[in-house]
């Protein structure tokens, strides 16, 4: 059986890559392609638990500090796990993987915003997850100050609709989040072949529309069949 394609969805909180990436899984499934979607931390019985832990702000209050390289652990935790139980066994039947953050999150988040540096955290990927890589990384790059107003909106929406809270990383300073983008700037010009930047604040079918060219030009054999997606009601 042909290997399946593996998509990776980057991006600063608030980007849109978790709306976009839902758009291009409608486009994919109409087209009749066979899609699994899955985030990170998350995705698995085990990582949804890790998940609940990293980005809920009261993990802190209750645990003490998580010290950034518990904090690297444990996402390579989720990782692996996601990896074994989802993602490879995904590839090996022929689907397409959507995955919403991978790698270069921790590389941009851990390595970037906790100073950890790249480093280690290759060194960690090569270990935890086989080094894996994604075939197409869509990097989701508007300006640092709208994603991280329209982070901090959804998380107080969120969490007064549904009690979750998952604001520990928002809760950062700016000066965290401005070293997170100049990473992903780092690594996108580093592997220009894989890593595809997408860098405005433009509409959420504009850029939609976008990716589904980035597709037809990186994974050609979806030219022909994908269509645009209807934007959902709640992503309005």
């Amino acid at each position: 059986m042909v290997r399946g394609h593996f998509i990776t969805f980057e991006g600063p909180d608030g980007s849109g890559k978790t709306t976009q990436l839902r758009l291009l899984a409608a486009s994919l499934i109409a087209a009749g392609y066979d899609v699994v979607s899955l985030r990170q931390p998350g995705g698995t019985s085990l990582g949804d638990r890790i998940r609940s832990i990293l980005l809920d702000s009261r993990s802190e209050a209750a645990l003490g500090p998580i010290a950034p390289a518990t904090e690297m652990a444990l996402m390579f935790a989720d990782r692996a796990q996601a990896i074994a139980e989802v993602i490879q066994p995904a590839l090996d039947s022929g689907k397409i993987v959507l995955c919403d953050r991978y790698t270069d999150s921790s590389e941009a988040y851990q390595g970037g915003g906790r100073q950890l540096g790249s480093e280690c955290i290759l060194a960690m990927h090569a270990a935890a997850c086989g080094n894996l890589q994604p075939d197409l990384t869509l990097l989701l790059l508007p300006s640092l100050d709208a994603s991280l107003r329209r982070a901090r909106r959804r998380n107080r929406r969120n969490t007064r609709r549904k009690g979750a809270d998952e604001g520990r990383f928002e809760n950062e300073s700016d000066d965290f989040y401005r070293r997170i983008h100049e990473k992903y700037e780092e690594i996108a010009a580093r592997e220009p072949h894989r890593v595809i930047p997408i860098r405005d604040d433009a509409s959420i079918s504009q850029i939609h529309a976008r990716i589904l060219e980035i597709m037809a030009t990186h994974l050609p054999f979806t030219a022909e069949n994908l269509k645009p997606a209807e934007t959902p009601r709640d992503l309005v």
